[in-house]
């Protein structure tokens, strides 16, 4: 079982790198078709891990663009070729009329529009549509600009294209694996500019464990001095773990028990914690407890900042839970089984991450 939202994408873009190998496909439409049907059910499977779907989206992306950037030139050379053996024959460069499949845009039928250079060229002798323009003329003509045509015709040419789709296969696996070289080298990348963060004599906060903020005090101790207070993230304990860690680098740790994180914030000088998931609005799914630090921070207005991957950045918004958890963990953790006659009283949620809102953020690190 995967833990973790970098091992998940990892596996993912590993998943996605064999299924672009193997898979047999006539046109791009048929391999962004089987791309679609694994995403789908890598999402169904878990879908409270939004890393999943954020790779699957980034591969769509590099399919489209490597196609568009594929079947673009040789449509131009195509095109070009007819335009000087047109003006051989005639011995001039008289203007040829255009057909019904092609616009005044000038776009050719075949060509994707996502690659396609448009620019709206009017009849008349003012044919640039500046911004200055197109505030003093009002809304570009469109009279002669058919996008469902152009779109249609493109469509019915995919089934036999230009260029096969094959032939960006090994061009798609080279992609995929500057992903997959992203993911690996993510932590060190995001760290880089951990010195311009921290200074000397500072005291941060943290809380539980994350591999993104472990790399990111490490690298800022080798040019700072400052102490790390830690907190424990109970039930997990895992801030135990990163504690042990800091202070094998050299760190001055303190491990400090959530409880005390509201009365040691007065002297906290940032807080610097992991993120699970970035949703759209700016909202932050991160490990439980990071709601209290955050609030506690907002009280003595010390500024909080989260570090994460761009592999991380969702387009998804919290519709669920207004404060509530992306997922729970084992209850037992919290109220033992030996405690029969209480438990059958009570219920116990064990949330594992917490939704920390936009307005509580100050500040995102990421890779570049």
């Amino acid at each position: 079982q995967l833990v973790g939202a970098r091992e998940s994408a990892l596996e993912t873009t590993l998943l996605m790198k064999y299924i672009v190998s193997h898979a047999k496909f006539n046109t791009i439409h048929e391999l962004i078709a089987i791309i679609k049907a694994a995403g789908r059910r890598l999402v169904e499977a878990q879908p409270k891990e939004h890393t999943v779907g954020n790779i699957v989206r980034r591969i769509l992306r590099l399919i489209r663009e490597e196609w568009a950037a594929s079947v673009k030139k040789p449509v131009e050379d195509d095109d070009r070729a007819k335009d000087d053996e047109s003006e051989a024959n005639t011995g001039q460069n008289t203007p040829t009329p255009l057909s019904p499949k092609q616009s005044v845009t000038g776009v050719d039928p075949y060509v994707p529009l996502a690659g396609a250079d448009i620019s709206l060229k009017a009849s008349t002798s003012d044919s640039q549509y500046s911004l200055s323009n197109f505030v003093l003329h009002g809304r570009p003509h469109r009279e002669a600009i058919d996008f469902a045509s152009v779109y249609a015709t493109r469509a019915n040419q995919s089934a036999k294209p230009t260029k096969s789709a094959q032939s960006i296969r090994p061009a798609l696996i080279s992609a995929i694996e500057e992903v997959m070289d992203e993911l690996e080298t993510v932590l060190d990348n995001v760290s880089n500019t951990a010195k311009d963060h921290i200074h000397s004599d500072e005291i941060v906060l943290t809380l539980g464990m994350s591999r993104t903020i472990e790399a990111f005090l490490k690298k800022a101790a080798l040019d700072r001095k400052f102490t790390a207070l830690v907190a424990e993230a109970a039930p997990s304990l895992s801030g135990h773990h990163l504690a042990r860690s800091l202070a094998s680098a050299g760190i001055n740790t303190i491990l400090i028990p959530d409880s005390a994180v509201y009365a040691v914030m007065s002297r906290v000088n940032k807080v610097i914690l992991g993120a699970h998931a970035i949703l759209a609005n700016g909202g932050v799914y991160a490990t439980a407890g990071s709601i209290l630090a955050a609030h506690a921070a907002q009280t003595h207005q010390t500024p909080v900042v989260f570090c994460a991957g761009q592999f991380k950045l969702s387009p998804l918004w919290n519709v669920y839970h207004t404060y509530g958890s992306l997922d729970f963990a084992n209850p037992s953790h919290v109220l033992g089984f030996q405690e029969g006659q209480l438990m059958d009283q009570v219920d116990v949620l064990n949330p594992a991450y917490d939704y920390v809102p936009p307005e509580l953020i100050n500040v995102f690190i990421t890779n570049e």
